[in-house]
């Protein structure tokens, strides 16, 4: 073939360009056009003739006709079919994306020997590891009996002759960025790469009636590898969260065709593998007995489940003339915020202190029902005044000062009442539910002056 020229293509969004710049004109990243090769047709060479096929009518049905729900593979692990909508979707396409040496195939390896435990057909195809490698793996986790198919191969044309020559109905791809077709010119990892492994394997799936999972990289702020196309191809996004140090996973549905979007599914790392934990309230919250000041339970929620955590504050003298903020497990920009409604609408000057604030277990809060709770965290190490031993906080404080009702407050108490929590510090319309006794509050400075007085009767 002959070499027509080079194109540069952007690593991070696939943004194509005639020449090489510094920065990519589509999306701003700098450094990410990298160059690929395009093939042009020998001398004289004629394009491919078009078939033409007689143009169809287009059918248009009404919304009221009754559509049965799609089937599901039961894999097993409760935790993956719950963020997965109740199973995996016959014919369907998932990404799962997390941080290097977060679990990724250690979680895909135990999902596919607990499918075919419970009779499905499932093909495993590493490209990054020898079948020796991912055997050890399963030896090490109990699971080398299962009936799982092993393949090391990073060619596409390969995997599809193989996957097409055989009937599965679960497949795993480890990993999508190792996959390269001979078509291309482009080296594997590439966008072109990517774009095209990911287009066909998605293909099979829609045409075999197979479940396809790939295995997606990530980049070094935590975002999808890779043409941000792959993500609107498949028909779910699953990322796999973790912090250092932490043995606690999390699996969270970012996109979902099937089910919801903001389910949750918590595993513990250990020796063995993944464990998964039914319970993730008891797990995050500290049993270590009387509350110090600067804690306070957050009764949150993720997806349909309700959540406990702890969230725990320092507010300290600062040494140095520019005073410290330091957030670990939630929003910086949402801690300032809160950090300006303490002082300007309760009088609580922390303008001069250092600030920390940590989210305890590494797990990552984003619903803004926690504003209350890490307020009150905050309130409760400045003015050194411990919460009580029994109490959770929510709810979303406003910049004029408010707190606001949150949704399912109701299930939130609950969830509470059910790990002996008997008291709540929540938005007035929480005492209605009736199930435990709720200091209810419509402003930011009554919560911090009961704090201050430690007045809980």
């Amino acid at each position: 073939m002959a070499r027509d020229g080079a194109l540069y293509v952007c690593q991070s969004c696939g943004g194509v360009q005639a020449k090489w710049a510094g920065q990519c004109t589509a999306c701003g990243a700098w450094n990410t056009l990298v160059e690929e090769a395009t093939v042009a047709r020998p001398p004289g060479a004629l394009a491919p003739a078009r078939t033409s096929r007689k143009a169809a009518g287009l059918n248009f049905e009404t919304l009221d006709v009754e559509t049965p729900p799609p089937p599901r593979i039961i894999t097993g692990v409760s935790e993956f079919d719950r963020v997965c909508g109740g199973g995996v979707v016959p014919g369907s396409a998932m990404l799962l994306h997390g941080d290097p040496g977060v679990g990724k195939s250690t979680l895909l390896l135990q999902v596919a020997a607990q499918a075919s435990l419970h009779g499905a057909r499932v093909a495993y195809v590493s490209g990054e590891e020898a079948i020796e490698q991912v055997r050890a793996r399963a030896q090490r986790m109990g699971l080398a009996n299962a009936a799982v198919k092993l393949a090391a191969e990073t060619s596409l044309r390969i995997i599809i002759d193989g996957l097409k020559a055989d009937a599965f109905d679960l497949v795993v791809i480890d990993s999508i960025q190792t996959m390269w077709s001979d078509q291309l010119e482009a080296a594997p990892g590439s966008v072109t790469q990517v774009r095209a492994a990911a287009g066909e394997l998605v293909r099979l799936a829609k045409k075999k009636r197979v479940a396809v999972i790939l295995v997606g990289h990530v980049t070094k702020d935590g975002q999808l590898a890779g043409p941000r196309v792959v993500e609107h191809m498949v028909d779910a996004v699953l990322s796999f969260e973790g912090e250092r140090g932490y043995p606690f996973r999390i699996l969270r549905g970012a996109k979902n065709r099937f089910g919801a979007t903001d389910e949750i599914g918590v595993f513990e790392m250990g020796d063995s593998g993944l464990r998964e934990v039914a319970n993730p309230s008891a797990l995050f919250l500290n049993d270590s007995g009387a509350r110090a000041a600067g804690a306070a339970v957050f009764a949150g929620l993720e997806g349909s489940r309700p959540v406990l955590v702890e969230f725990q504050a320092l507010v300290a003298p600062s040494a140095y003339g520019t005073p410290r903020r330091a957030v670990v497990g939630w929003d910086s920009g949402r801690l300032a915020m809160v950090l300006a409604v303490l002082e300007a609408r309760c009088g609580l000057g922390l303008g001069d202190k250092d600030v920390y604030l940590n989210v305890a277990g590494g797990l990552r809060i984003t619903e803004p029902a926690a504003d209350l709770a890490a307020a009150a965290a905050l309130a409760s190490s400045a003015l050194d005044q411990p919460l009580p031993q029994d109490c959770v906080v929510f709810g979303e404080v406003s910049l004029s000062g408010d707190v606001r009702p949150v949704s399912r407050m109701e299930g939130r108490l609950k969830e509470a009442a059910k790990l002996g929590f008997g008291s709540a510090l929540a938005p007035r319309l929480a005492d209605e539910a009736g199930i435990m006794q709720v200091f209810g509050v419509t402003r930011l400075a009554e919560a911090i002056d009961r704090i201050g007085r430690g007045d809980w009767t």
